[in-house]
């Protein structure tokens, strides 16, 4: 009867294989903005890889709905894939809106949110590395997924801010006010994430 129960550290695994996606997702989203060479192509790829992400979010619902025990709760399971799953979409959502709002090029800002973006996303992955470990310290990579948001938050606003004051064309300040705050949001749910490794921290201290 026992060995029909699925191994727990499954569940780890597959975690790291999500994080670890989801930051191939962001990195190739840093490529775009810093070589944009072909964006139809880049956001096929990043489709590609979010196909991927979401595939691997239904096989974590798929084994918490068939073991019995988990080696954390299940809210914090079902979370965590849930805020991964999400933060790739947001990742999926930018380049795919590069695409359709037909944009020549990115802005510098743009360059520099995907990059703050592309970090958030390897603090995350680098706490989900240490998930199932002895004595991992996930507090460390919530500290920095925290300062990245902030700093994501801080330049998405002086972009937005300047959107108004200098864009004379307001098609223009539609489409980038929603890139920006695409990415800013991306950033956002990397901080979920760190929150819930954290929160996963504090129960088995």
């Amino acid at each position: 009867m026992f060995g029909l129960i699925p191994k727990e550290e499954a569940f780890f695994e597959l975690f790291r294989k999500a994080a670890h996606n989801m930051i191939e997702g962001s990195r190739m989203l840093k490529t775009m903005m810093e070589d944009f060479r072909n964006p139809v192509e880049q956001a096929r790829r990043i489709k590609d890889i979010e196909h991927i992400g979401d595939g691997l979010t239904h096989e974590i619902a798929r084994r918490l709905n068939q073991t019995f025990i988990t080696p954390i709760d299940r809210e914090d399971i079902h979370g965590l894939a849930s805020a991964l799953d999400d933060v790739l979409d947001l990742v999926e959502a930018v380049a795919d809106r590069f695409v359709v709002f037909k944009v020549d090029k990115p802005t510098e800002t743009a360059i520099k949110l995907g990059n703050i973006l592309y970090q958030a996303a390897v603090a995350v992955g680098a706490g989900i590395d240490q998930l199932g470990k002895p004595q991992a310290n996930l507090n460390e990579y919530g500290v920095r997924v925290n300062s990245l948001e902030n700093e994501a938050d801080r330049v998405t606003r002086d972009a937005v801010s300047a959107l108004f004051e200098h864009q004379q064309d307001p098609i223009a300040v539609i489409k980038w006010k929603e890139i920006y705050e695409n990415f800013e949001e991306g950033t956002d749910r990397c901080e979920d994430v760190a929150n819930i490794l954290e929160r996963i921290a504090l129960k088995h201290i």
